[in-house]
Parts: C-alpha cells; structure tokens; sequence
C-alpha cells in the first residue's frame, strides 16, 4: 500500500471581481460576482515510503495548493487523499505528527529566543521522547553544522542559517513525510550544497519519503529520483528523471567561445542565447556533423563544447511552446 495516495483530487478557489467605479463598489457589497479558478484539476499520484519526489511545475500551477491539502490545511473540493492511512484535512493532529514541512519564504523560529529554545518548545509541542529528541538533536546539528548558532535569537541568523534551523526543527519529531516547499530559494551555492546533502542523508538514514517542490532543477536533479509535473492544476509527466530526458530531450546544444562575439546570422532551426564572451546555441533537430561544421565555419570560435540539455531547458520549451 502507497505511503501517500491522491486520487482523482481538485480543488478550486472562487475570487471576487473588483467592479470599477463607486457605483460597482457598492453593488459589490450587496451582490458580489466570483471568477472561479481551478487550481488542482483531478490530480492523481501515489508515492511508496522511501521515496524522493520533485513536484514541479510553473507558477500558478497547483504545487502549493497540492502540498497544503497534503498537509491539511486546505480540504479538496472533491477526491481522496491519503497519507500514511490518514485523510489529513480530517485527522490533522494526527497527520502533523507524521509530517514535517519546510516552507522556504517561512520560518517556524521564534524571533528573539536563541535556536535552542526553539528546540526545546517543539519537543514539548510534539510530545518527543527525551531519546529520540537527543538523537535527533546531535544528529542534525551535526549533519548542518548548527553548533555556532544555536545559541543565537533568530533574528540574528542569515538566511542560510535559519533554513537550517527550520529543516532541523521540521525532523526533530521523526516524521515519516517531508515536504519542501522551495527549501533553497535565496541561498548560496554552499548553502545550498549543504541543504540538498543533507536532505538526501535524511531519506538515506531514515528512509523518509520526500515531495519537493522548487523552480532551481539542480534541486530536483540533485535529490530526487522521480518528477510530477504539473501545469493549471494537472499532470502532465509522472515518472523517472531518466525517462523524462528521454522524452522530452531533443536536439543538440553547444557552447562557443570567442576572442570577440561575432554577429550571429539567423539559421533556420536554430536558436541562439549570447554571453560576454560566448554562445549557447541549440537545434530541436537530431544531431547533423554538417549543420555543426557549418558553424564552425562561418563564426571561427576558439572553443567548441557539446552541452546536455538540462531539465529546466526542457521544461522551458514545453511551456514556451504551449504559450505561443
């Protein structure tokens, strides 16, 4: 039996329309209309325990909505959800104690009390036993280097800081779920590097299973095994990192440097990003020795590099093409 089941879910919000003017502003009071927008459009997907997923898709796309009706904040319109045999939006006490949720452009400290004692009041909240806390505690002080801050108020922390302290204290209790809603927005690459190895030493120690949501694919390239993706609230790929390359990778892509850019000359089929001092050029055709040597030719670079087409590539012309 799946860990986590959502079957056949949607969920729409129904937003007032402004009417202009003061004589609309005072129809509205006595008979408002509503736009209704579907946010989750009869989605369904299923995660077995253990497992690392990336839930992605643009903006608007339903990912928040999901991951709060996931957690029970919100309750489906229509369709089941399931998470460790628990429909969260109606056990939600008992579905907090078996998740932990990391929100990027939030933070669960209390502003002036040192880490600490943040610690300290979540073992309360959760009821944690004295072992598991302790364990836990080391554990991932250790794991994110937190020992020179947790004597520090939290309005003291950097931004890196406190989301180390927010993953730390969303683990504390041992949940069996954690999500991760845009974990490493705003952090530096080292910053970043420390939160995705530890996020995967998380699911390796504790065999956690992980739904991760964010717009930086080196997140989901780097962690997960799987992708969901999503758009206006339904899926549109569910299945391996692998098998979405080999579906929606197409072409070829290069890297040309030079000495001094050269003006490009359109040519058919290809499509071209310029740098300072280089191109990144990309063709949807199956790869042609003749059309690359043609480059060669005609713009001389100083080097020449083959370049994989990333995730985020791809989900970039997916989209591109839908818009036009």
């Amino acid at each position: 039996m799946a860990l986590i089941s959502v079957d056949h879910v949607s969920k729409a919000f129904k937003i007032p329309k402004v009417q202009p003017g003061l004589t609309g502003s005072i129809k509205s009071l006595f008979h408002r209309e509503y736009d209704v927008r579907q946010a989750v459009d009869d989605m369904s997907f299923a995660l077995e325990a253990g497992e690392m997923v990336g839930y992605i898709g643009p903006n608007g796309a339903g990912k928040s909505t999901t991951i709060k009706m996931l957690s029970g904040v919100l309750i489906p319109d229509s369709g089941d959800i399931l998470v460790d045999g628990l429909k969260p939006y109606e056990n939600r006490s008992e579905n907090a104690r078996n998740i932990g949720v990391v929100f990027g452009q939030r933070s669960q400290l209390y502003w002036d009390l040192p880490v600490s004692d943040t610690f300290d009041i979540f073992k309360k909240l959760y009821s944690i036993p004295d072992d598991i806390f302790n364990s836990n505690r080391k554990l991932f002080i250790e794991l994110l280097d937190m020992s020179e801050i947790m004597d520090q108020p939290a309005r003291q922390l950097s931004l890196g800081q406190k989301m180390k302290a927010n993953l730390a204290l969303s683990m504390l209790h041992n949940p069996r779920v954690l999500y991760l809603d845009e974990p490493t927005i705003g952090l530096d690459i080292v910053t970043k590097r420390r939160l995705r190895a530890c996020i995967k030493e998380i699911n390796s120690r504790l065999g956690t299973t992980i739904i991760l949501t964010t717009h930086d694919m080196d997140d989901i390239e780097e962690i997960c095994q799987r992708i969901i993706l999503i758009d206006r609230g339904r899926k549109l790929f569910d299945g391996a990192i692998r098998e979405f390359k080999d579906k929606y990778a197409s072409g070829a892509r290069y890297r040309l440097e030079f000495d001094e850019l050269p003006t490009w000359q359109p040519h058919e089929g290809w499509s071209l990003t310029a740098g300072e001092s280089y191109w990144i050029v990309h063709t949807e055709q199956p790869y042609s020795k003749e059309a690359l040597i043609t480059l060669i030719e005609q713009y001389a670079p100083r080097n020449i590099y083959s370049e994989e087409i990333t995730i985020e590539d791809m989900i970039y012309r997916l989209f591109e093409r839908r818009d036009q």
